[in-house]
């Protein structure tokens, strides 16, 4: 392989790796009735339509067919690609649903 062909090749990795870090994400939102885009939104408020969260979108299964995402499992990806922007925004809503299921 050349350089060329080497940077393509970490270039399409990492594309593939981000578009798995958004279907985590989109599927953590749907597994606790929560909007992805709103989350998204609110993060990146600033931010036109975002494509590849779409496709992460239009990959999530329902909440029944779901394995369980954990909170911890969904902010160390998130952490992985240095969005802190939305890893704030989902603590916010972890907290949230924290003190939702504790008065239940």
């Amino acid at each position: 392989m050349n350089n060329k062909e080497i940077e393509d090749q970490i270039i399409k990795n990492f594309q593939q790796d981000e578009q798995m870090m958004i279907l985590v994400f989109a599927q953590w939102c749907v597994n606790n009735q929560l909007n992805p885009t709103e989350l998204y939104s609110r993060a990146y408020p600033n931010q036109a339509a975002n494509y590849a969260l779409q496709q992460g979108i239009d990959l999530t299964v329902p909440k029944e067919e779901s394995e369980t995402i954990a909170d911890d499992t969904l902010l160390n990806v998130l952490a992985l690609y240095s969005n802190e922007d939305l890893a704030f925004v989902v603590t916010e809503e972890i907290e949230k649903l924290k003190k939702k299921n504790s008065t239940l």
